[in-house]
């Protein structure tokens, strides 16, 4: 792997980190191709993010700002921990500079439609004769083949095309979308799995990604069940098929819990907190499932009888499986959460830490997002050495 300078100075010391001799050069843009180069800047890997002139990745300029200098919170986030370079990539000479910097870079990440980095002269069989080594990780909509592969792809898409969309929201309502980046932070995951297992090969290959594909894989053995039975799971708002209770219920006090008991011995426990332990109709997951609109009218009233509080200490001293429906206020105040340092602050802002703990080699968060072209003149620096 690549050896290079000292990237930028620390918020938060981490002695070898683990992909410290990891280059990455992030061509991407907006989530989730930035996002994969993101967790792997968390865990130490130089990452160069690679810019346009004049207004940088999109996400510079997308969602929520910072009240203090007016940058977005998206690219506070998917730019921590990465040197910043701007390069016109419509010149001969930006791109003369972007194949130096993969001639000694372990990892390119580009989130082109397909043929768009062909098109540029960074074909990857090019890339791959000048640096053998070379993983290149492509992220696009529908992956690189396949009828649908010069479609513009973006998450809202992905969750109609995977089935996610259509198994969520009320039983009378329509099809509903998540309210979060959902499918550009999966697939961020799953593209740095994908990238660092091709890493480890040893072999400089192409990593095909897609945001659709990435989505279908959450759909668990639904895809199975249909393929060999023709079910298709209808919507049941926050239900699931197979499990009984699992549901958000409103307290006396208009707050809210999340119920779940998908285990029958948590189930059974369940049944007797809210006094009906005896009943047959209750016993074992498919009698549960047969009386599903039963069992949500007894645990509604049960718990619309008492305050969120008095819910909990009830569920805590049955060893059953309820929870707040935090805000986000509640999320960042949570004790648990903040002893664990789950959420961290880098340069003022609070941001969610690294995904894992690594015991022997941990990651971190070693500098903040950084301005546009920050560090263009220290990387050319270092290709002329």
């Amino acid at each position: 792997m690549s050896s290079h300078r000292s990237p930028p100075v620390s918020v938060c010391l981490v002695p070898n980190p683990p992909l410290s001799d990891l280059r990455v050069i992030d061509i991407s843009t907006v989530l989730a191709g930035p996002g994969c180069a993101r967790q792997l800047a968390d865990f130490g890997a130089d990452v160069i993010k690679v810019e346009r002139p004049g207004t940088g990745d999109t996400v510079r300029d997308m969602g929520w700002r910072d009240p203090s200098d007016d940058v977005t919170l998206f690219w506070k986030m998917v730019g921590r921990g990465k040197r910043t370079i701007v390069l016109d990539l419509k010149s001969e000479e930006g791109i003369s500079v972007l194949r130096k910097l993969l001639e000694a870079a372990d990892v390119l990440v580009e989130n082109f439609r397909p043929g768009k980095l062909e098109a540029l002269g960074l074909d990857p069989e090019i890339l791959l004769a000048a640096n053998p080594k070379l993983v290149i990780t492509r992220v696009t909509g529908f992956g690189q083949t396949g009828p649908y592969r010069d479609r513009p792809g973006f998450a809202s898409i992905a969750e109609a095309m995977s089935g996610f969309a259509n198994i969520n929201g009320e039983p009378n309502g329509g099809p509903t979308l998540p309210p979060i980046a959902l499918t550009d932070e999966v697939t961020a995951i799953v593209a740095a799995f994908a990238t660092m297992v091709a890493v480890h090969s040893g072999v400089g290959q192409i990593v095909d990604v897609n945001l659709l594909e990435s989505m279908l894989h959450l759909m668990g053995p639904l895809v199975s069940a249909n393929a060999l039975t023709g079910y298709e799971q209808s919507r049941l708002g926050s239900g699931i098929p197979y499990t009984v209770p699992r549901k958000t219920y409103e307290c006396a006090d208009g707050k809210w819990v999340v119920v779940s008991a998908t285990a029958e011995s948590v189930a059974q426990r369940f049944m007797a907190m809210v006094g009906v332990a005896d009943d047959p109709r209750f016993k074992g997951f498919e009698n549960r499932v047969a009386n599903r609109e039963l069992i949500d009218q007894i645990v509604g009233d049960w718990v619309g009888e008492r305050t969120l509080q008095q819910v909990l200490e009830e569920a805590e001293r049955a060893e059953v499986a309820v929870a707040p429906v935090y805000s986000m206020t509640e999320v960042v105040n949570d004790p648990h959460l903040r002893e664990r340092k789950a959420i961290i602050d880098i340069d003022g802002v609070p941001m969610q830490n690294v995904i894992a703990r690594l015991s022997a080699t941990p990651g971190g968060i070693r500098f903040a997002a950084r301005a546009l072209g920050e560090d263009t003149e220290a990387v050319i620096a270092e290709l002329n050495d």
